[in-house]
């Protein structure tokens, strides 16, 4: 009980109300973009089947975000090869069966292993230069092994296929890397390595050279995957400043394919204005400031990798996931934290958040202690 009152005295309220407004922004939007798709998924019996589904996927994020709020998150050292271990033989299951496509099925349980390796991973890494900062700009001895791990990880959900996802995990580990002080020209050596190889990878699948193809001719409307980014460009001109009102989106309706995952930023455009994708954007880079915070504040090297990692993540999907809807770069099929409809990457995303707070209400829970021996003793 007594563990209980000092996590809520000392949590990090305003990361907490942060991450809470932006989910809540994320549900209703959701109730709203879905609305369409499950009316015509039920025959018009419910326009709230998405919306259903979501908030019991919250539920359990919630319930898993508050558990690591109250795990101490130095523990996550110790397993931190096991995780990534298991996460590998999970994608190597999965890319050698016959799940459909990157979803493993279990009961009512749908998830995407990739989604559980994006997080081994920052906590692997951070682990790992928590242990070996002193020798990461060795190359043999320091950054081989983790780049290494890092390239087999990626490797194998390209595998599954799940190309955007692996080249998100590539991205990551560098930052977490060049972070923990590994050398730029290690880093820049071993990326140039990694673009070699990604680029013929990733003509190896029609779809992919189709979409790169589609973004360098957007204005080619005789390209048949042009229509998905068309429809999100009209989308967002629809809304103009101040939107069209919440619920009155046309495009959701059959005119803008998965306006409730991939592209719910376009409906966020057209219904709330520009002003209203302005809120959610400065929002998210609220929250983005305040996990380099907690990361400057951190004491703890494991912990600060941790926070860059998770922290670096959260923006990097949020900003690739916005250039697409807006035109910036290619389809990719990466969601939009919080906000969009999704099991494991909003569990994944909650768990992270609640990881921060461990990190942040640690560091909190020291500063009130010296603060009240100052007045003690000051």
């Amino acid at each position: 009980m007594n563990h209980l009152n000092i996590v809520k005295k000392h949590i990090d309220h305003i990361l907490l109300g942060q991450i809470l407004l932006i989910t809540a922004i994320g549900m209703v939007m959701l109730y709203s973009a879905s609305s369409a798709q499950s009316i015509n998924l039920t025959s018009g019996e419910s326009n709230s089947i998405y919306f259903t589904a979501h908030i019991k996927r919250l539920i359990i994020a919630l319930g898993l975000m508050t558990g690591f709020i109250l795990y101490d998150y130095r523990k996550f050292k110790r397993i931190a090869p096991y995780l990534v271990g298991i996460i590998s033989l999970i994608i190597k299951f999965v890319s050698g069966s016959n799940f459909p496509g990157r979803w493993i099925h279990i009961g009512p349980l749908t998830f995407q292993p990739s989604d559980f390796a994006r997080l081994s991973m920052i906590i692997y890494l951070a682990a790992y230069l928590d242990i070996n900062q002193r020798k990461i700009t060795d190359f043999t001895n320091g950054l081989f092994p983790p780049i290494s791990i890092l390239a087999l990880i990626c490797t194998l959900i390209v595998l599954q296929p799940d190309f955007s996802t692996a080249m998100v995990i590539g991205c990551i580990g560098f930052v977490i890397l060049f972070v923990g002080g590994a050398k730029i020209s290690h880093l820049a050596a071993c990326g140039s390595i990694a673009m070699v190889i990604s680029v013929p990878v990733m003509m190896l699948k029609s779809y992919r050279f189709q979409r790169v193809i589609a973004w360098l001719n957007q204005d080619d409307s005789s390209i048949s995957t042009n229509y998905q980014a068309a429809q999100s460009l009209i989308s967002l001109g629809n809304g103009g400043l101040f939107g069209m009102g919440l619920g009155e989106s046309i495009q959701k309706d059959q005119f803008l394919p998965t306006p409730h995952t991939d592209f719910i930023f376009a409906i966020i455009g057209e219904e709330t204005g520009f002003l209203g994708c302005m809120v959610l954007i400065f929002l998210f880079i609220l929250v983005y400031r305040r996990i380099i915070k907690i990361a400057r504040e951190c004491t703890d090297p494991f912990g600060i990798f941790l926070s860059v990692g998770i922290g670096f993540n959260l923006i990097f999907y949020t900003f690739i996931n916005i250039a697409v809807v807006t035109g910036i770069l290619p389809v990719t099929g990466l969601q939009i934290p919080m906000v969009s409809y999704g099991g494991s990457g909003l569990v994944i995303t909650l768990s992270s958040i609640g990881i921060l707070l461990n990190i942040s209400q640690r560091k909190r829970s020291l500063v009130i202690a010296e603060r009240k021996n100052r007045r003690m003793y000051g």
